[in-house]
């Protein structure tokens, strides 16, 4: 794995929202920038051919334009630049096992909306190694100087999404907003009766999300947790809980290859209606 945040470019404005962010981030955790355009027509130069007529002019030219504007903002960061002859999904997922980070773009909050690589983009939510991060365009310059949330649901180890969610406040030295989600058992209202209702269950689930913060606590004494318990569905918890943020961050369980990329309902209701970019961090 390389030290360096990557980011995969289109041209539109929602991928240059993605590697302004992308830089930024780079730079708090100290690590490199690679800008990534992948485009499967992409040709080996030759010195007969004018700059016009060379058909990889565009795929250059999307390259070196970011990385002239990112140089001029981070004049410190060291930024790499990556044309690859291959499809899209190949690339970002071969880009993301080597990254600490992938960033890409987004459009929009509504569930039909699509990211500026479509199903490509979503496969590489759903299959990526490594944390990915979804950027809109238009995201607000001050969004690093808020809170960030981590949603966790309190089944099974989540150590590496925990872990880049206290990293990521610690770098922002700003709060980390620690929410659990869940819903009321509807089906058996005698069982919530004889454990003591609503208020029961909201206590037993803040003892579980304190035993697993515990040693992350301890760990980064100088991150100020704020957790908190929301009697509804993970999914509802999740996007209420993201307003506000700096970034939302959501775990995905890494699935077998055979069984192919599937999002869950929490990540799913994260990527398409989170009101601030996301990050969806694989996880055992």
């Amino acid at each position: 794995m390389e030290q360096v945040v990557t980011v995969g470019l289109d041209g539109s404005a929602e991928s240059l929202a993605a590697a302004h962010w992308a830089a930024d981030e780079a730079e708090r955790r100290e690590l490199g920038l690679r800008l990534t355009h992948a485009w499967i027509l992409l040709s080996p130069p030759t010195p007969d051919s004018p700059a016009a007529d060379d058909q990889n002019y565009w795929a250059k030219r999307i390259v070196h334009d970011a990385r002239t504007e990112l140089a001029r903002l981070h004049p410190g960061l060291t930024i790499t630049e990556d044309l690859v002859a291959d499809e899209a999904e190949t690339a970002l997922l071969d880009a993301a096992a080597r990254s600490r980070v992938l960033v890409l773009g987004s459009r929009g909050l509504d569930r039909v909306a699509s990211f500026f690589l479509g199903d490509v983009a979503l496969r590489a939510v759903a299959l990526a190694e490594r944390p990915v991060v979804l950027v809109r365009a238009g995201q607000e310059a001050e969004e690093h100087r808020r809170p960030v949330t981590v949603a966790l649901s309190l089944h099974g180890p989540q150590d590496n999404l925990l872990e880049f969610a206290y990293v990521t406040a610690f770098t922002r030295d700003v709060p980390l907003r620690a929410v659990h989600g869940r819903k009321p058992d509807r089906t058996y209202p005698a069982r919530d009766a004889e454990s003591g209702g609503s208020q029961d269950l909201a206590e037993r689930a803040r003892r579980e999300l304190d035993e697993v913060l515990r040693p992350w606590r301890e760990r980064f004494p100088r991150v100020r947790v704020i957790d908190e318990v929301r009697l509804e569905s993970p999914a509802q918890a999740v996007v209420r809980a993201a307003a506000g943020s700096g970034l939302l961050m959501v775990g995905r369980r890494k699935r077998p290859p055979a069984l192919g990329p599937r999002l869950g309902p929490v990540v799913q209701a994260a990527v398409h209606h989170a009101a601030c970019p996301v990050a969806v961090v694989p996880h055992e």
